[in-house]
């Protein structure tokens, strides 16, 4: 198979990350597991790959940054609104205690699942459900990533963040964003960090983000 984890690493310091686990993370997950069989010689160029339901996968030296953006130390209680094929999720699933999964597609939920077993990962779960609505039966969360785009915060995740917690979000209309980092300050306001990059992401569909399609 062509290339190989290091690739990942590489294009992930080339893009700025320097956290040491973040990129340790990115050696020590195979990718080509995260992937459709057929995609598998992908695996380790740093763009998307494409999945079902018209839907692709982040760029992985994004998803690095993204991560990072989270300042996880290993202890934390993480919500990823996106599962895809899981790739993040085991990234996740290495730097912080525990990760709930939220993915909208029944199919892809599942293959999730089945990687992150072929995997080895036992300190994360994949729901299927409405990712806007996070899961109130969990929460708090110290840190929240979604990996779809909506033009704000939808306010059941914001609740669901811990005091001091971070969350990082693409906000835009889909398709041009921004992904950018708040942070929960102890009156419970979501308070904007900073912008981490411009990307391309798919709409957040779900009650409190865009009306899905019919």
């Amino acid at each position: 198979m062509p290339g190989s984890p290091e690739d990942l690493v590489r294009a992930a310091a080339a893009a700025g990350v320097g956290d040491r686990r973040v990129l340790e993370a990115l050696r020590r997950v195979p990718r080509e597991l995260f992937v459709p069989p057929e995609r598998a010689a992908e695996a380790y160029l740093d763009r998307p790959v494409p999945i079902p339901h018209g839907q692709v996968t982040t760029q992985p030296s994004l998803v690095a940054r993204m991560v990072e953006a989270l300042g996880l130390g290993g202890e934390e209680r993480v919500l990823e609104i996106g599962t895809g094929y899981g790739f993040q999720t085991a990234l996740l699933a290495r730097l912080c205690a525990f990760v709930w999964s939220v993915e909208r597609h029944p199919d892809v939920a599942e293959a999730a699942r089945q990687n992150l077993s072929r995997h080895g990962v036992s300190n994360a779960r994949v729901v299927v459900g409405d990712g806007t609505r996070g899961l109130p039966g969990e929460a708090p969360f110290d840190a929240i990533l979604v990996s779809a785009a909506f033009t704000r915060v939808p306010e059941p995740l914001a609740r669901q963040l811990a005091p001091g917690g971070r969350l990082v979000q693409p906000v835009g209309p889909g398709g041009e964003e921004e992904v950018v980092l708040f942070e929960k300050g102890r009156d419970g306001a979501l308070v904007r960090r900073a912008g981490i990059s411009g990307a391309r992401f798919v709409r957040l569909y779900g009650d409190y983000g865009f009306e899905p399609p019919p």
